[in-house]
């Protein structure tokens, strides 16, 4: 079968298992199979696919349909242009998430503590647009350090970045003129909603804290002054209607120059702030 009937047939299938973009997962997945760039695709479309292509494109769409997301299925997302592996055991980088890196990179830093690595996505992202830099990245997870460190060595920083099996600050030493994160921050209540793919593939201690999503926010904020330099900066993702919630309990332990930053699509996507203090120790000086 050349590439290109496969793809006619397969469109249609992700389209009626619900899935809303099903031509662009169908390419995708297509590409993967044929071992090439999602790029290069319209080159192939009239090649003859081998046997083993064409077992791997229909079990990868097999897992589509059953709303395993593509990211799992190829095991790679790119983000901040560069290439991540993904696994079950991370949260699928989103686009949204640059946000927080931009802000991030808008002022120089030297130490950077990533709380919640996963994919180490964020760390990384930020390390290499700030080539003096080095950072650290916890998580919980053996497994999600695991993937943090694959991708460490995947993009050549093994030397600047660092990871620790640590519950938020529980095994983090010394200062940082920058902290990021982004913390599971889904409500209890809001977890049924979410899309399957999602909700029943990716690891839900990296999804919701329980509750009213806030708990993580709440450690971040009374940890973080104790290993911030004076200016350094705290920078978090949150959820679109957390903004003032999560600005409340920075508000409550001091920090200054608080802002609500908006993603690309205008909502709310990160809470920033500064730790009080002459910013001469910092390295964003």
């Amino acid at each position: 079968m050349k590439a290109q009937d496969a793809l006619r047939r397969a469109v249609p299938l992700l389209r009626d298992a619900g899935i809303e973009d099903g031509s662009r997962d169908a390419r995708v997945l297509l590409a993967h199979a044929l071992g090439i760039g999602h790029d290069r695709l319209t080159l192939k479309l009239q090649d003859e696919m081998t046997g083993p292509q064409a077992a791997l494109y229909d079990a990868a769409l097999v897992a589509r349909i059953a709303r395993q997301p593509v990211a799992q299925i190829t095991g790679r997302r790119l983000f901040w242009g560069l290439s991540f592996r993904v696994t079950r055991d991370v949260l699928d980088p989103r686009p949204e998430t640059e946000t927080l890196v931009v802000e991030a990179l808008k002022v120089p830093f030297l130490k950077v503590l990533d709380l919640g690595t996963g994919t180490g996505c964020i760390l990384l992202s930020c390390l290499k647009g700030m080539p003096m830099a080095r950072g650290l990245g916890t998580d919980i997870s053996d497994a999600a350090l695991q993937v943090a460190v694959g991708n460490t060595r995947d993009l050549g920083l093994e030397a600047r970045a660092r990871f620790r099996k640590s519950d938020w600050f529980g095994q983090v030493t010394g200062a940082f003129d920058l902290i990021v994160s982004n913390p599971p921050y889904i409500a209890a209540e809001e977890m049924p909603a979410l899309a399957p793919e999602v909700r029943d593939w990716e690891p839900h201690l990296a999804l919701t804290p329980g509750g009213d999503g806030l708990d993580a926010y709440r450690t971040i904020t009374r940890g973080a002054g104790a290993r911030l330099l004076p200016g350094g900066r705290l920078l978090v993702e949150i959820g679109p209607t957390q903004g003032q919630s999560v600005v409340a309990l920075f508000e409550a332990e001091g920090f200054a120059a608080i802002r609500i930053l908006p993603d690309m699509d205008g909502r709310d996507r990160v809470v920033a702030a500064v730790k009080p203090g002459a910013a001469d120790r910092c390295g964003c000086a």
